[in-house]
């Protein structure tokens, strides 16, 4: 059984806290979470919607009920296709996140795989991500590169 599952809308709040955790840690702490009241429904109707464009898979904190230990987020994008890619589905990954007393157990990792599978299933060409200096190692071990920008991109 896998530690993954897919996020449900009565998750939201917890997927709410751990992009705060991201936000805070690539852009420092910001004690402004008013934005987090206005998020929450939204956020809510686009867990509940399977097969939407939008995914984000969690592992469930070990030592604390009700909570997430760490969260990857995406979604599927179209662009007018290209040579690399004529069907134009392309994977964008921008909130991943570990509360910090989880981390280095594999969960980030965990929840990546599983987004990247979903992208797959999709049909993605490629993922697109923006990486900090911290998490970059994780996404070159998954097979994402640098490309001039900071973001990296894995072709799948």
């Amino acid at each position: 059984m896998s530690l993954v599952r897919r996020a449900e809308p009565e998750d939201a709040a917890e997927v709410l806290r751990l992009r705060q955790v991201m936000i805070d840690s690539v852009h420092g702490t910001d004690p402004s979470t008013d934005w987090h009241a206005e998020s929450l429904p939204v956020l809510k109707v686009r867990l509940a919607e399977q097969d939407g464009d939008f995914a984000a898979f969690v592992v469930d904190h070990p030592e604390q009920p009700g909570a997430l230990a760490s969260l990857a987020a995406g979604t599927l994008e179209y662009r007018i296709g290209r040579a690399d890619n004529p069907r134009g589905r392309v994977g964008y990954v921008f909130s991943v996140a570990t509360d910090p007393d989880a981390r280095r157990h594999g969960y980030a990792r965990a929840c990546m795989e599983s987004l990247l599978d979903w992208f797959r299933e999709r049909g993605a060409a490629h993922v697109d991500l923006n990486a900090s200096a911290e998490a970059a190692p994780l996404y070159a071990d998954l097979g994402f590169v640098r490309k001039p920008d900071p973001s990296m991109r894995l072709r799948l």
